[in-house]
């Protein structure tokens, strides 16, 4: 079993924003939802994010990171990713998914990974290409679910930063606010099954859709 500081020390690099995953060229929608002012400040923005957290994509991810995590085979995992892009809402949030695993999983190859090795030549969306590294290292799940999580909302707080713009100790703020919610989606997705998959977060979809052809673009989606 790794150990606890190994645990910590693999999860800080591997959800690092350091860690070359593209994540930073990622808005997940927040680019039209800033310029058509549905987040214009520090309090709009916690919302915001609060419902992808809860009924969009934050829940979703970590049901099938928990599905990954546990998979015995490589045939549950091809089964995780064919799921995984099917519920995908949209073009570019496809695209964000499988972008952001497939650079994961190319960079994780550092440290070794046979499931992610056994998929290789698969779509992968991220969450599935985490859960498949963190068993290969045996890193404990609900660890691995929360530290998912974290780094989702504080890539997307990152952009928000740049292009409301917000300071960066608003930023903070508002991640410092969105704790209880992390550790209660992760915590939520513990007893999850994969009929549990979906969510209503509707505006947010909209938004991913409408910047596919936003006029003017500093994020891929």
């Amino acid at each position: 079993m790794t150990t606890h500081t190994e645990t910590v020390l693999r999860l800080l690099a591997w959800l690092s924003p350091a860690f070359p995953t593209g994540a930073f060229a990622y808005s997940h929608g927040l680019e039209w939802a800033i310029e058509s002012e549905d987040i214009r400040d520090e309090t709009t923005l916690r919302d915001w994010l609060a419902d992808v957290l809860v009924e969009g994509a934050g829940r979703s991810d970590t049901i099938l990171l928990r599905h990954a995590r546990r998979a015995a085979d490589a045939a549950t995992l091809v089964q995780l990713c064919q799921l995984g892009s099917a519920i995908a809402t949209c073009r570019e949030r496809l695209m964000e998914t499988l972008a952001q695993g497939g650079a994961f999983a190319r960079a994780a190859a550092a440290w070794g990974s046979e499931r992610l090795a056994a998929l290789g030549g698969h779509d992968l969306p991220y969450p599935v290409a985490v859960g498949a590294l963190a068993a290969d290292h045996r890193i404990d799940e609900d660890a691995t679910a929360a530290a998912y999580l974290q780094a989702m909302a504080a890539n997307l707080i990152s952009a928000a930063v740049r292009l409301v713009p917000l300071g960066q100790t608003a930023g903070l703020r508002v991640l410092v606010a969105l704790e209880p919610t992390l550790l209660a989606v992760a915590a939520e997705a513990r007893g999850a099954t994969l009929d549990d998959l979906g969510g209503c977060c509707f505006r947010s979809d909209i938004a991913a859709m409408r910047h596919e052809t936003q006029h003017t673009r500093l994020f891929r989606t």
